[in-house]
């Protein structure tokens, strides 16, 4: 399985999509735990499948996939990146089925631009430790 990484925050949908295409990802897993919000509108989960992420994403022949469960529920503490690594360590195997359920390759997609600012890391590292390639796609 590989799996890539990627922050929208400084991105426009259609350099978003253009990213993800080029490199034939097939599904993207919104790793936000509010999918709801978004800076960009288009980033955000609509009600309806015609509007929103999931709308931007099927109009390039990506699939879509919220999944706020995997979301970042430790961030406003200071600890978080330890903590968060440890949540991954004991449920890490857990999350990766559902991952692996998604037409492959996979796109964990969260707001943070830098992935050494994310939870797609600690995510990044045990998808590593388990033999995924994994490739964050930082910058333009």
């Amino acid at each position: 399985m590989k799996v890539f990484t990627i922050g929208y925050g400084s991105r426009t949908p259609a350099d978003l999509i253009q990213r993800l295409t080029s490199l034939g990802v097939r599904t993207d897993a919104d790793v936000r735990l509010r999918p709801d919000r978004a800076s960009m509108r288009v980033n955000g989960k609509a009600k309806t499948p015609d509007k929103g992420s999931e709308c931007c994403f099927a109009s390039a022949g990506i699939g879509y996939r919220s999944m706020p469960k995997l979301g970042n529920v430790l961030l406003k503490h200071e600890d978080w990146p330890e903590c968060y690594a440890a949540i991954i360590q004991c449920a890490g195997h857990l999350l990766v089925v559902r991952l692996e359920r998604l037409e492959t390759p996979v796109c964990l997609r969260c707001a943070e631009c830098r992935v050494a600012d994310s939870h797609r890391l600690q995510f990044a590292e045990f998808f590593a430790s388990q033999g995924t390639e994994v490739l964050h796609l930082e910058g333009v």
